[in-house]
């Protein structure tokens, strides 16, 4: 099981990335712990805190020609990761 989805790409957090804050989307039954280790080992650096968030599914319609389609998005949970100063994780290095 990935505990790291993906890394969160927008502009409130990358400003906040100046400060050594990141945020990712997680697995959603993933705890603080398994979240501080799998940053360390995936990006090499020291977590200092962490902050954790639950999103619920949001019901969502549309109109179409045919008929009215609704669903539900995905619900997710977030991380909003601090590390210690003067360590950085570079998403773009590869790129």
């Amino acid at each position: 099981m990935d505990i790291l989805k993906q890394p969160l790409i927008t502009e409130k957090i990358s400003a906040m990335n100046e400060r050594g804050v990141y945020g990712f989307i997680v697995e959603k039954t993933a705890k603080k712990p398994e979240i501080k280790n799998a940053v360390e080992k995936t990006f090499g650096v020291k977590v200092v805190s962490i902050r954790t968030m639950r999103y619920a599914a949001k019901h969502k319609s549309r109109y179409t020609k045919a008929k009215v389609v609704s669903g539900f998005t995905n619900a997710f949970k977030k991380a909003i990761v601090e590390v210690a100063d003067g360590e950085v994780i570079d998403f773009y290095g590869e790129v």
